[in-house]
């Protein structure tokens, strides 16, 4: 196989990832980095040869000598290299960029801020128990949800822009999951909501899903 991912089966970048990849029709070894486990399996030398930053995803194009770790990175690499059958970004730059915005919202100011690294932080150097660690989880989604139900009122169809899947129902669907994993009051956002019911009849997104991978806890 010359396709690699390294990653943890709740992470949301690596679900990431994982969608983009069926999305794309391609094969790949999946290869799971525990990040609890033994200290967290990031930390591992082996691991920080790949990843200095000792996070995931990591991925690997073993017939172009590439590895790449931010998960955007990769799935615009994807994106580039295998246009179809689903190209995540428009080919017109205005709606390149709306898209991209839309991701980032996700990808940079939500997701990162209710991260496990950032959740041990709490937990260990702060003090807070596991309420106040739920509550600090569902406030950030909550409020990062606000704005982008507002964004997407006037752009959304089936999916988040229109009725073309795109790298925004990429990132979308990983954040609704944890947020119903952190009790956000999802009816609180229909737009978003519907996407993700939408994305989850696909069975790219389907095979992605944290609890079927193979490093899933049971």
């Amino acid at each position: 196989m010359n396709m690699k991912l390294y990653g943890y089966w709740r992470s949301s970048a690596t679900y990431r990832v994982r969608i983009a990849l069926n999305l794309k029709q391609l094969e790949y070894d999946y290869i799971p980095v525990h990040l609890v486990n033994n200290g967290g399996e990031q930390r591992s030398e082996e691991y920080k040869r790949l990843n200095p930053a000792m996070l995931v995803p990591s991925f690997v194009d073993e017939e172009r000598d590439l590895t790449l770790n931010q998960s955007l990175a990769i799935i615009e690499y994807l994106d580039e290299m295998y246009p179809d059958p689903n190209r995540l970004l428009p080919e017109h730059k205005s709606d390149r960029a709306r898209v991209r915005m839309a991701a980032f919202d996700i990808a940079c100011d939500i997701q990162p801020v209710s991260n496990l690294r950032v959740l041990n932080t709490l937990k260990g150097e702060l003090g807070a128990n596991d309420a106040q660690v739920t509550q600090w989880c569902r406030n950030i989604i909550t409020n990062g949800f606000v704005a982008l139900e507002q964004r997407l009122q006037t752009r959304s169809g089936k999916y988040a822009f229109g009725y073309a899947l795109s790298l925004a129902d990429v990132c979308l669907v990983p954040q609704v999951y944890n947020a119903m994993r952190f009790g956000v009051e999802m009816q609180k956002f229909p737009i978003i909501q519907k996407i993700y019911d939408n994305c989850q009849a696909l069975d790219a997104f389907i095979a992605a899903a944290p609890e079927k991978q193979i490093d899933a806890v049971k």
